[in-house]
């Protein structure tokens, strides 16, 4: 079976679905298609697919699209054997959904900081929007070192897989940001993960 995603090769979450392909044993399996994706101007073979141009953005055999990112992951996910599943049943399920959920508002608020800087003329930024969106990063790093901390490094579940592409995404748009400081369990995990063959294969570029 051959899926085609419209990808961006500097976007997280098509880096979350790109890990999860790899680590699922599926990734010869996605072709992927080049696209136009902005946020202020939208690539028209993508709206054609899915509304809000955005990517990821994916299409199965018969031309039917599926997206957003945890959606195409948990899609991807059934392609793989059950006994591998990222998103395993019994307890944990709707814990690691809620993980995966957390990652990806974080990284939410890291787009909408990235926005504002690198897409907005100087004199339209609002400093307190850009301060504000960055405060919600700080606090899902917060609580990803804390309260979310076992479950995240029990293994390389789908909530990991979002956590490992957020971090990625900080440390390729905001370099001068050290939020290793504060978040040591964290960032020893993140270096951890970092050498899977499914995390070397999804460098991001750009």
């Amino acid at each position: 079976m051959t899926i085609r995603l419209f990808h961006s090769p500097a976007s997280p979450y098509v880096r979350k679905v790109l890990v999860t392909a790899h680590e699922r044993g599926v990734a010869d399996q996605v072709e992927l298609l080049e696209s136009a994706a902005w946020p202020v101007k939208r690539d028209p073979n993508i709206v054609r697919y899915n509304a809000s141009g955005k990517v990821p953005c994916l299409l199965t055999e018969g031309d039917q699209p599926i997206f957003d990112s945890r959606v195409i992951c948990a899609f991807i996910d059934s392609l793989g054997d059950a006994q591998g599943t990222v998103y395993p049943s019994g307890a944990d399920r709707f814990r690691i959904l809620t993980l995966e959920a957390l990652a990806e508002s974080t990284l939410d608020a890291c787009l909408l900081c990235r926005y504002e800087v690198a897409l907005r003329p100087e004199e339209l930024r609002w400093q307190l929007w850009h301060d504000s969106q960055m405060e919600k990063v700080d606090s899902g790093l917060d609580a990803l070192e804390g309260e979310w901390f076992d479950l995240l490094s029990r293994d390389f579940n789908a909530g990991s897989i979002a956590a490992a592409s957020m971090l990625g995404y900080l440390d390729f748009r905001f370099v001068d940001k050290d939020w290793r400081a504060d978040h040591r369990r964290l960032a020893e995990w993140f270096a951890e993960v970092s050498k899977r063959p499914s995390m070397q294969e999804t460098m991001p570029k750009g």
